[in-house]
């Protein structure tokens, strides 16, 4: 993706950065994009498929996990809904059936029949009313769980197979959260036994089961021969055909492809842009990518700043940015310019908008500036005795990309000074808005990020848009359910962004991941890739 270190997970401040709801790796729902693979060989059981990701997890409770865990614990379990890849519609998973009130607060499930949990209990509409009562009870001390499920009023379970959802107010994003890993089901028998211990003795309904945890070596998952109800979209809807899959945890991408190379593991996820090509050329391997769902890489100006409270001015910094000259030296022109916040794998996205942007120009640009800002004798813009110097907050993440806007906005007499923090210090200057300009990009499956990053109350509103025709919008994205409605929602969401100039879209970034060319059927998720139909050839 970027640099070498940079971690996958569901949101990004400055590439790092977790909180509230985007927290977890795998908090997105699944859109299955299969890897290559040669024809003419059948699928066979048995073996192991081990995998490295760059983190190791802090927990597999579901529910306690501060941020690594999604990616282990959703191969333990399932959830309520699933997104189906070729219509993005949210369909029943775990479910039979749904529907939703309409005033959009009601929210009813059919629970399916004939599953169970890893420990032998039955799955019913009191699993999940026990699990999101455990995530929800203040004791139990939840950490992002309690964010992705604090749209829940209360939780009813009349009978085995009816769980009605009452939500605080309509939220049509909260489809999407019952997608994912926080909201699986958790068995409460499983949990009672191990006590503090179930974060190391987890139990779901998915298609692996929990084996051992060694910190610092990895999670080793067994298969699950009762497994039986895999999503539509996988071939292979019963036991996973590999006996074993196991995670690695190795931080440092060229370990990562060290132990790739050496045969010490089969996958390795999270691969910088510069090696995807090599792979790619190599018959031992298969590389898989896919652009990121969600926000693309943006450059956020502080609206609460004088220099960003005129449109032109803002108009002026879109206009000085060269994208394609940012993509070519920092993607190596694997990525794609953004001329919009969402990403093309986002409802949401449209091309039709880039006709509202604003196209590099630095002549037409400096005119925008000229009329207030002069340059000085030092060659820097100044107006009524201030100069145009900048603060640009950033880390070393991505000190390339702020090194080339401070070299183009130079050229046009704008002083940017980086400052780049660690990221505990990141954290606490870029919350306090203690930025002129910062670096910022958010995965997310839905298109509801774009409310908690410019509506007025919303939580990553770091820039401080207040703006009451967006908040209007952005409330209707959320109350509207039909899908072709809410996609034109959020293209007006957008194209309102734009013409205010408010945010820089920059680029759109991919994820590579590698594979040994003997392990076949990988599939992909927004998320990560998956393996239930995923075989050795020996």
């Amino acid at each position: 993706m970027k640099k070498n270190k940079r971690k996958t997970y569901s949101v990004y401040w400055g590439g790092f950065v977790t909180l509230c709801m985007f927290l977890v790796v795998g908090c997105s729902t699944q859109t299955t994009v299969p890897a290559e693979q040669q024809e003419g060989s059948k699928p066979k059981t048995g073996g192991t498929i081990t995998v490295a990701y760059p983190y190791e997890p802090d927990t597999l409770d579901a529910h306690m996990s501060s941020g690594p865990a999604g990616v282990y614990t959703w191969l333990l379990g399932g959830s309520l809904l699933y997104k189906d890849p070729a219509t993005n519609e949210y369909k029943p998973f775990l479910a039979s059936d749904y529907k939703i009130s309409e005033d959009g607060k009601t929210w009813t499930f059919t629970i399916r029949s004939g599953i169970t949990f890893q420990d032998g209990t039955t799955l019913t509409a009191k699993s999940f009313k026990e699990t999101f009562d455990r995530a929800l009870n203040p004791q139990t001390k939840a950490k992002t769980a309690a964010e992705v499920m604090a749209p829940i009023k209360s939780v009813k379970a009349p009978d085995d197979q009816t769980l009605v959802l009452e939500l605080h107010e309509p939220n049509t994003a909260f489809l999407d959260s019952l997608g994912n890993s926080i909201t699986q089901p958790l068995s409460l028998k499983a949990i009672e036994k191990a006590g503090e211990d179930y974060g190391r003795s987890p139990v779901g309904v998915g298609p692996w089961k929990f084996e051992s945890w060694k910190t610092g070596e990895g999670v080793t998952y067994v298969r699950n021969d009762a497994f039986q109800w895999g999503e539509p979209y996988y071939e292979n809807q019963g036991p996973p055909r590999a006996d074993k899959l196991v995670i690695k945890a190795i931080a440092d991408s060229q370990l990562r492809l060290s132990a790739l190379e050496s045969g010490a593991i089969d996958v390795a996820t999270e691969i910088p842009v510069k090696d995807a090509g090599y792979y790619r050329n190599n018959p031992k391997y298969k590389v898989i990518e896919r652009l990121r769902p969600g926000l693309g890489l943006l450059m956020e100006m502080n609206l609460r700043r004088p220099p960003f409270e005129d449109i032109q001015v803002r108009k002026a910094f879109h206009m000085f940015i060269n994208k394609e000259a940012i993509v070519q030296a920092v993607m190596q022109g694997e990525g794609e310019v953004a001329h919009m916040p969402l990403s093309p794998s986002t409802l949401g996205y449209d091309k039709s908008l880039e006709k509202y942007r604003y196209a590099y120009n630095v002549n037409e640009a400096k005119k925008l500036l000229d009329d207030g800002w002069k340059v000085n004798g030092s060659g820097v813009r100044e107006k009524d005795g201030k100069t145009l110097s900048l603060n640009l907050l950033s880390t070393a993440d991505f000190h390339k990309e702020a090194q080339l806007l401070q070299a183009m906005l130079g050229e046009a007499g704008i002083n940017v000074m980086i400052q780049n923090l660690e990221i505990a210090g990141y954290m606490q200057e870029v919350v306090k808005g203690n930025f002129d300009v910062t670096l910022i990009s958010g995965a997310y499956e839905d298109p509801d990020i774009l409310y908690f990053y410019f509506h007025s109350s919303g939580a990553y509103n770091l820039s401080g848009v207040k703006d009451d025709k967006l908040d209007a919008l952005l409330l209707k994205g959320r109350t509207t359910i039909q899908t072709d409605a809410r996609k034109q929602v959020y293209m007006d969401v957008q194209k309102h962004l734009i013409e205010q100039a408010y945010v820089v879209p920059l680029y759109y970034d991919k994820t590579f991941t590698v594979i040994n060319s003997r392990v076949k059927g990988v599939k992909w998720t927004s998320v990560m890739p998956t393996y239930n139909d995923s075989w050795i050839e020996k």
